[in-house]
């Protein structure tokens, strides 16, 4: 049997439409899982980000913290996480952070950076307050940059958010873990597809919001 063979097959049986293990349920959990990770990602890395992007203070020591996070399994971190806490949806959420935080963190701080100095400087020059500065002039420029930080920790964390199913959790991780238990590869190639159709998703997602938040200007730029 192929994989297109397998797909078929997984999604043609109704009983996976329905019920505790079904589609639409897994799929929820999976989405929640996600988009706390990312919540809770961006409200650590969009503020530092901007804060040290604006100031041109601490660039070094990002890249220290980007670097020795992303250096982090992920796995192995959730599993030495899950042994001090036990299970439960808390070690699942330290890794996914750490993971998502980097690349906000980083993208965030390079975007507010790369702002052309000279509206930066005209605006100080009328006086503007530095926060005015920064949520006026500098983040509407960076904003496209720093969608795409947002964007790659979105879809980082729907490919990895399949680690909460190693704890007991659900989401999507539930088919290839249960599926590969059972030697049901059906349920695994099915998880599978799910997660990358769900990661096209997010990119569709992040398109139109940068469509709609980006002015039409600086997306022309």
């Amino acid at each position: 049997m192929n994989v297109l063979n397998f797909v078929n097959a997984f999604f043609s049986d109704s009983a996976h439409w329905h019920g505790y293990d079904g589609i639409p349920r897994r799929l929820l959990e999976h989405v929640q899982y996600t988009a706390l990770a990312l919540a809770l990602a961006a409200a650590i890395g969009l503020p530092v980000g901007l804060l040290t992007g604006h100031t041109g203070r601490g660039g070094n020591a990002l890249a220290f913290i980007a670097t020795a996070a992303r250096a982090l399994p992920s796995f192995g971190l959730l599993v030495l996480i899950a042994v001090g806490l036990g299970f439960g949806l808390l070690p699942v959420m330290i890794p996914l952070v750490i993971l998502a935080v980097p690349p906000i963190l980083v993208t965030t701080y390079e975007a507010i950076r790369s702002v052309d100095p000279a509206p930066v400087d005209a605006a100080r020059g009328m006086g503007m307050h530095e926060t005015r500065v920064l949520l006026q002039v500098e983040l509407p420029v960076a904003l496209p940059l720093i969608l795409s930080g947002l964007r790659s920790a979105a879809i980082q964390l729907v490919s990895t958010a399949t680690i909460a199913a190693y704890v007991s959790l659900g989401g999507l991780g539930r088919y290839i873990v249960d599926g590969l238990y059972q030697h049901d590869y059906e349920k695994v190639v099915g998880g599978a597809t799910l997660v990358a159709v769900l990661a096209l998703v997010t990119l569709a997602l992040f398109w139109a919001a940068g469509r709609l938040a980006v002015s039409p200007g600086v997306r022309r730029r």
